[in-house]
């Protein structure tokens, strides 16, 4: 069996290999497109320029935070260093950093080539939807092969140089705490600048979405890199590597067939990046096709693949379960499923957004009021989904014995997350078209060419919302397999204390309860705090924006020769992004670290699963009202209601307003910071167990 181990690094390393000569040769595919016209090559330049320099600062404050938390883990995790050996203690700290920079590295290239991609959609969008597509999908294949390339390399790295998949949470940490802070900064910069450039352009001056007057409007596409391709890169990298490092902390604590079910975990993520690639290289348009389903059917092909090389593999080779192979499948499918209700809530082809467009019509405490509502009645589909595959993975695999249960939940986790790379592919692919559908209007091509563009943002907006339903579900299978992963690692602290292991969390008991009434509450005020951060930097922004018009003559009026200052837009959304990101993480992170150490294991138990109902609960709300209410302005927008500068039209982008921070900064937020508190628990378990006042 231990044969059977070394042959799946190996393969994962060349799955891995394979995934970045494809994402090199797209990378290549996409810089030989041709960029004509010199305004969209001077406005891609200043997007390009935006968004590297707030990544450079970002980074620059991340890598100081990174720095202080490995010296931390370096002196107390796995044990304190005092106690034994200092050799475990390195390899976490130097485990840590390898996923912070891993991490780090996938946001970067995802920007590079989102920058690069976007003026090149634009002008293919000259020749049709179908070269546009093209471009537009093929830059956001290579953030997808990227991401999960560089997870799959970096959890088989960590795990066949040490052997210890306690080392391997220190990597998942590391992942997760950047993400953490990546979605938040990212998500807070581009929602500063949308609800900014909205506001004062669509409601108070009837200005086009990407007029260039408006100084928010290149600052509002820089957003739409840093927040939905650096941050949503490093949020997926970090569930990718959390449900893999979940799943193997289970496995090797499994007793009997551990070498195979390591393997298992090994062979199901190598066989979904493959999938993801196949279903990648065929992803295409017609002419006159749909890009919304083109981009849906791309992923039911990932998924079809996916379970017959699964199925292949678990049959072939020895030691592995259909049982285990059902709870992978039972994951993925139901994460299809998930996404498709998603979708019915947030498509303008569906009711439920044309009759938010509708209300309206009637002002919008209406347009509130109606998105709150289905917006708290989509979350239920999901939440039902995800108890359910958990229900199923874990009867499948209870039969198997001891502790295979939970490992069953972890892969139905890690078989929602197989096709990752399929899903980051469609998700990177929205802020590139939404960013080509400004240049075209920035740069005259055209009524026919923002037609195009427009369609195409329309499907990047709709698939978006299913990829962010499919992202959020899997992070709530990752964190109950996490729950998992933070027994067993308590359980070897109280043996080797020689007290009772824990075998539950029993809800009546009063440590439990305390736990679980602190964790319930943390995602809303997680939530408030980010969304503050983009309300008091907005009103900053508003306020640059009103004094632009005011003081610089011929602006307004659209003079030729007249540009705003659109730097200062930059840098408001910059310096208050990087203001607000990390309070609400240390937040989340403090206040797991006091409730382990008042109530010990017991009340953490409470705490996570507390956090994990409510947080997704907030998640799914938050991320499908927003979507909703997008789509209900995009409706009317197209003609509906009233068109363009109705009184439908002024309340839908109000409401919009309302659901931009909670799509895009809060909601996509709350699954990364449940995975970081699940992954501090598990870390800290030992001294929970050792240190704790009741």
């Amino acid at each position: 069996m231990e044969e059977q181990l070394s042959l799946f690094y190996g393969l994962s390393f060349l799955t891995a290999v394979i995934a970045f000569a494809f994402a090199v040769y797209l990378y290549l595919w996409i810089k030989r497109q041709k960029i004509v016209n010199p305004r969209i090559e001077a406005v891609a330049q200043l997007i390009k320029e935006g968004a590297n320099t707030f990544m450079r600062r970002e980074y620059r404050i991340l890598g100081i935070f990174a720095a202080v938390v490995a010296v931390i883990i370096l002196i107390l995790l796995p044990t304190p260093i005092w106690r034994g050996s200092a050799v475990p203690n390195i390899a976490m700290a130097l485990s840590y950093l390898a996923g912070t920079v891993l991490s780090a590295i996938a946001g970067k290239i995802g920007i590079m080539v989102a920058t690069l991609s976007n003026s090149r959609t634009a002008e293919s969008a000259q020749k049709g939807l179908k070269p546009a597509f093209l471009v537009g999908f093929r830059g956001g294949a290579v953030m997808g092969l990227l991401v999960v390339g560089c997870s799959l390399f970096g959890v088989a790295a960590v795990l066949m140089i040490t052997g210890d998949t306690t080392i391997l949470l220190g990597f998942s940490f590391g992942a997760s705490s950047l993400a953490l802070f990546a979605k938040a900064g990212g998500g807070i910069f581009t929602k500063t600048a949308d609800v900014s450039a909205d506001l004062t352009g669509k409601v108070e001056l009837g200005i086009a979405e990407d007029d260039p007057r408006n100084p928010a409007v290149i600052a509002d596409n820089v957003g739409d890199n840093v927040g939905d391709v650096a941050g949503m890169g490093a949020d997926l990298f970090d569930s990718n590597v959390a449900a893999m490092a979940s799943a193997l902390v289970i496995a090797q604590s499994l007793a009997g067939g551990q070498f195979a079910n390591i393997s298992m975990v090994f062979c199901y993520a190598i066989l979904g990046l493959l999938a993801s690639t196949i279903g990648i290289a065929t992803a295409k348009v017609g002419k006159n096709g749909n890009p919304t389903h083109a981009l849906n059917s791309s992923t039911y092909v990932t998924t079809a693949i996916f379970l017959v090389l699964t199925a292949s593999a678990t049959a072939f080779f020895d030691g592995f379960s259909w049982r285990i192979w059902g709870a992978a499948a039972t994951g993925l499918l139901v994460g299809v499923i998930i996404g498709i209700t998603t979708d019915y809530f947030t498509d303008d082809t569906k009711p439920i957004v044309q009759k938010v467009a509708k209300a309206s019509a009637s002002g919008p405490a209406f347009t509130i009021l109606s998105g709150i509502s289905y917006g708290f009645i989509s979350a239920l589909p999901a939440m039902v989904g995800i108890a359910i595959s958990a229900l199923v993975a874990y009867k499948l695999c209870e039969p198997m014995g001891t502790g295979y249960a939970i490992f069953g939940i972890s892969m139905a986790a890690v078989g929602m997350l197989s096709i990752v790379g399929m899903i980051i592919s469609n998700d990177a692919y929205g802020p590139i078209v939404d960013n080509a559908r400004g240049l075209a209007e920035m740069g005259d091509l055209g009524e026919e060419t923002i037609r195009i563009a427009d369609e195409l943002d329309s499907a990047g907006n709709t698939v978006k919302a299913v990829t962010k339903g499919f992202s959020i579900s899997a992070a709530g299978l990752t964190v109950i397999s996490l729950l998992g992963a933070f027994m067993s690692e308590t359980n070897v602290a109280l043996a080797e204390a020689g007290r009772e292991l824990i075998t539950g969390f029993d809800i009546m008991s009063p440590t439990v309860f305390f736990g679980t009434l602190v964790g319930a509450a943390i995602p809303a005020v997680f939530s408030a705090m980010l969304i503050l951060g983009v309300d008091r930097n907005a009103q900053r922004m508003v306020a640059e924006i009103h004094r632009q018009f005011k003081s610089i003559p011929g602006l307004k009026e659209g003079k030729p020769g007249v540009q705003p200052e659109y730097g200062k837009c930059i840098d408001i959304a910059t310096t208050g992004a990087l203001k607000e990101l990390i309070p609400a993480g240390l937040m989340a992170i403090l206040s797991t670290v006091a409730v382990g150490f008042i109530g010990g294991p017991l009340a953490i138990g409470g705490f996570l699963l507390g956090n994990i109902i409510s947080g997704l609960l907030f998640a799914l709300f938050m991320s499908n009202a927003g979507g909703l209410w997008d789509n209900s302005k995009k409706y009317v927008e197209a003609g509906n209601e009233g068109g363009k500068g109705s009184e439908a039209h002024k309340a839908a982008v109000i409401g919009d307003t309302v659901g931009d921070p909670f799509k895009d900064t809060a909601g996509p937020s709350i699954n990364t910071q449940i995975t970081v508190v699940s992954l501090v628990a598990s870390l800290l378990s030992s001294l929970f167990v050792a240190f704790s006042i009741f």
